[in-house]
């Protein structure tokens, strides 16, 4: 190759380089111009994300993006940073973030290597574990699944945990994947699986919320332990920034405590190791 076509090969790479780099440090500027923040929700994964009653967005991950958009707002000097809806589902939720269609996943999105290599990460927000709901005459034991049929989530980490637990216990059991986490309680509830395997939260808020909860049974196990964090794209280091910031606000001034109580009421406590995560995470400025 002559040089000056190793120029212009060069000038391209530098070209595209330049512009991929653009592309995904406009979060902010967007913020800017539109005084808006977008955030995807879910609108089947109550306590975290869900609908409320009157078609609302809800839960505790909506609830602290709301405030991170607000937090943000007063990095940037707006007044009143508007928060845009974005319903996405567990099958395309990383997808909204990698095509630009969100800004901010908010929803109970586990932390993961090969997720990190299509979108960024905050600090964390939360860490919970899969445990089990059985019937109130179910299982009383993880060994006596052997055999029975296990509901869990369709295409989670959640799942691969199941998999993996019952592999490492040596036993076999019959997965029935659900579509959504009510869609796996009402499976339990109609004795189509023995036991329902999601995280602990959520598995609590599904007990509470059930028209009989004296007939479900919250195993004490915890199968797992698993980091929450918001999904945001990938390569956007001063977005990052400054969500990490408004978190890191959030968790030092004690908002996180507030926000918890305003999702969880009594139904939970914040955990010992919840409250040791919040006060690990908060970065100084």
């Amino acid at each position: 190759m002559s040089s000056i076509g190793r120029l212009k090969a060069l000038s391209f790479v530098v070209g595209a380089t330049l512009a991929l780099g653009s592309a995904n440090a406009a979060t902010l500027d967007k913020v800017r111009q539109d005084k808006a923040l977008r955030i995807a929700y879910r609108d089947d994964a109550p306590p975290f994300s869900f609908t409320d009653s009157i078609g609302e967005p809800a839960g505790f991950m909506v609830d602290l993006c709301r405030s991170v958009a607000k937090h943000i707002g007063e990095q940037l000097n707006i007044n009143d940073v508007k928060v845009a809806y974005v319903l996405v589902t567990g099958e395309n939720r990383f997808d909204a973030i990698e095509n630009g269609k969100a800004d901010l996943l908010c929803e109970p999105t586990s932390e993961t290597l090969s997720r990190r290599e299509h979108v960024d990460f905050s600090i964390p927000t939360f860490a919970d574990g899969a445990s089990l709901l059985v019937g109130a005459d179910g299982p009383s034991n993880f060994g006596a699944l052997s055999g029975k049929k296990i509901g869990v989530l369709a295409g989670t980490t959640t799942e691969e945990s199941l998999r993996n637990t019952l592999a490492s216990a040596g036993l076999v059991a019959d997965i029935t994947p659900a579509k959504t986490h009510e869609e796996g309680l009402a499976m339990l509830d109609k004795g189509e699986v023995v036991a329902y395997f999601a995280d602990r939260a959520i598995l609590s808020y599904l007990a509470s919320k059930s028209s009989d909860s004296s007939k479900l049974r919250l195993a004490d196990n915890y199968f797992s332990l698993e980091p929450y964090a918001l999904a945001l794209p990938r390569g956007d280091e001063d977005f990052r920034l400054a969500v990490d910031r408004a978190l890191s606000h959030i968790y030092r001034s004690g908002e996180i405590a507030i926000l918890f109580a305003h999702t969880f009421g009594n139904q939970m406590q914040p955990s010992d190791i919840l409250k040791t995560l919040y006060s690990v995470s908060a970065l100084p400025d």
